[in-house]
């Protein structure tokens, strides 16, 4: 039986899988969520522990595709999209998951490659070519872009805030050039999610160009993310038969979506810390039960700045404030703080942590320490690899071996067109 997908915001009509993941956004602004989370077969999970990734990402994504994308297709797009590791490795007397071995050394690879080839699939066909557009704090434009460079029927424009990621970050969107194109808006990166949101209201644009979302709020870069939380928690889970909490760095909370959805599915996993930097919308959120959304403030953890997070609506039409406050525990953390877990880490177990997965581990140490974690297993996200942050890591740790994906985008040329945070702004850049 097919899923059929609904909007945040309505439940009056419903979509099949292909018409969410290429359009991005409901008709109404909403994001697509499927009507209800499918539930893992028994078998999947009594052997989670023993299955290879691939296996475990064929039965986390079949459900959400099935009747659209035959099983050996969706094989193999997730054989192309998955062909690096996520291990989960001891630190101390936590894991951490390492998710930056991909071509662009972030967790965002995962769904921005299962993207790429399936948007592919979707399209045979297609004379029309297709513009992706996407808003990005650091990690998702260079994950994107290296995702669909190259395919064809596919053009792709990245937003991000001018000044506010990393020299790196933005060599890897925008020193790619061909089907790839780079827009540095003078603002946060609230602005460039509002201006692409804006976008696809657009009539003008609309009526002008085939556009799709390749942020997290496009349901088709979200689930497969399902896929790491659901393969780890096996592993976890059969070496330490502790309850197991996952610790996710948290922006836009797209990543932390996606754990949800695998704990919904059945993977052995008890619940979620949200951790954030001082852009602490959502733990205000947990303690206060009013929402309150704010412009966010820049700090050294750039991938989460983010004072709006699009996918609180997502998460707030599946799981009501009570459900919340029992799956999940949040906490926010400073810079001084941010750096000093990077240094005593460091020092005490020889391992990097990125600022991401410092505020993360930071985060579990503090609530550890106040007994809020009732003893259970905790594994920290690495979202991203340190040597990607080396004008803030470097000064504490010395200097960082840059891992072979990251070389070359080192030495590439960054080309950006730069625009002011306005809607008017980016329909001329997109029209030019």
């Amino acid at each position: 039986m097919r899923m059929r997908y609904i909007s945040t915001r309505s439940t009056a009509q419903s979509v099949c899988f292909a018409d969410a993941a290429l359009r991005g956004l409901a008709e109404d602004g909403g994001l697509f969520i499927p009507i209800s989370i499918p539930q893992y077969r028994s078998a999947v999970k009594n052997s989670i522990s023993s299955m290879s990734f691939s296996e475990i990402g064929f039965e986390t994504i079949k459900p959400f595709v099935e009747g659209e994308i035959p099983d050996n297709a969706l094989m193999e797009i997730i054989e192309g999209a998955f062909n690096f590791e996520a291990p989960v490795v001891k630190v101390g007397s936590r894991g951490i998951l390492e998710l930056f071995h991909g071509p662009t050394a972030a967790f965002k690879d995962f769904g921005a490659r299962f993207m790429a080839r399936t948007f592919s699939y979707l399209r045979r066909g297609d004379s029309k070519p297709l513009t992706i557009l996407v808003a990005t704090s650091g990690d998702t434009g260079g994950a994107v872009a290296s995702g669909f460079y190259g395919v064809e029927g596919i053009k792709v424009t990245v937003l991000y805030p001018k000044g506010r990621i990393s020299p790196l970050q933005e060599k890897q969107i925008a020193g790619l050039g061909e089907n790839i194109s780079a827009i540095a808006v003078e603002g946060s990166f609230d602005d460039c999610q509002r201006m692409v949101k804006s976008a696809f209201s657009n009539k003008r644009i609309c009526a002008c160009l085939d556009m799709s979302s390749a942020n997290s709020i496009n349901i088709s870069r979200l689930i497969p993310q399902a896929v790491y939380y659901a393969a780890a928690s096996g592993k976890a889970a059969a070496c330490n038969g502790e309850a197991l909490l996952f610790c996710v760095p948290s922006g836009n909370f797209g990543n932390l979506t996606a754990g949800l959805y695998a704990r919904e599915m059945g993977a052995p996993i008890s619940g979620f810390i949200a951790a954030t930097n001082i852009n602490k919308t959502f733990p205000d959120y947990l303690e206060s039960g009013s929402y309150k959304p704010c412009a966010s403030v820049a700090t050294i953890s750039n991938a989460m700045d983010v004072g709006a997070p699009s996918n609180f609506e997502r998460m707030q039409a599946h799981w009501p404030l009570s459900e919340m406050r029992h799956i999940l525990k949040s906490f926010y953390v400073t810079d001084e703080e941010t750096r000093l877990t990077i240094k005593t880490v460091h020092n005490r177990y020889a391992y990097t942590l990125d600022p991401h997965g410092a505020v993360g581990w930071f985060a579990a140490e503090q609530l550890e320490k106040q007994g809020k974690l009732n003893g259970a297993y905790v594994v920290v996200l690495e979202t991203a690899h340190p040597a990607k942050f080396s004008d803030v890591v470097e000064p504490i740790t010395g200097a960082l071996p840059l891992p072979e994906q990251l070389v070359e985008a080192q030495n590439r040329l960054a080309s950006s067109i730069t625009i002011p945070a306005k809607d008017s702004a980016l329909e001329a850049a997109l029209l030019d």
